[in-house]
């Protein structure tokens, strides 16, 4: 089993940790760190849904809250034939993936994609747009 395929695998894994009760709809979001950490990110709803948490959000949050900035590798499973990040996700995700982060939507070990963040978000606003102010 190679590196992608281990992080696939932990986020299939994962995916049962999924808060769902309203969509019934289960994701999973695993990350890797370039120190090597892996960060684990499940949905999370809320009968209000507003403050629901994307998987995405999640798994990047519990690195970013541990001093993590800088990720290899985004894993995304969900229940649905590739499972993409939403809107929020991608400008989130955009803040700290740069063009050699691998963003990998997988259905299973041997059935997925990898994009980067140019790929799901082209012509983004990002923490670049603002160094020159």
């Amino acid at each position: 089993m190679n590196e992608i395929e281990y992080l696939i695998d932990i986020a299939l894994k994962n995916k049962n940790n999924s808060y769902s009760p309203y969509s019934n709809f289960k994701v999973s979001c695993v990350v890797k760190t370039k120190s090597g950490a892996i960060y684990k990110g499940v949905n999370i709803e809320n009968a209000a849904y507003s403050p629901s948490l994307c998987a995405e959000r999640s798994a990047l949050s519990s690195a970013i809250s541990e001093g993590e900035r800088e990720f290899l590798y985004i894993v995304i499973t969900g229940d649905s034939h590739d499972t993409f990040p939403c809107g929020v996700c991608r400008q989130f995700i955009r803040e700290f993936a740069d063009d050699k982060t691998k963003i990998i939507i997988a259905n299973s070990i041997d059935d997925y994609q990898i994009f980067t963040i140019e790929d799901l978000l082209p012509h983004s606003f990002s923490n670049k747009d603002l160094e020159n102010r």
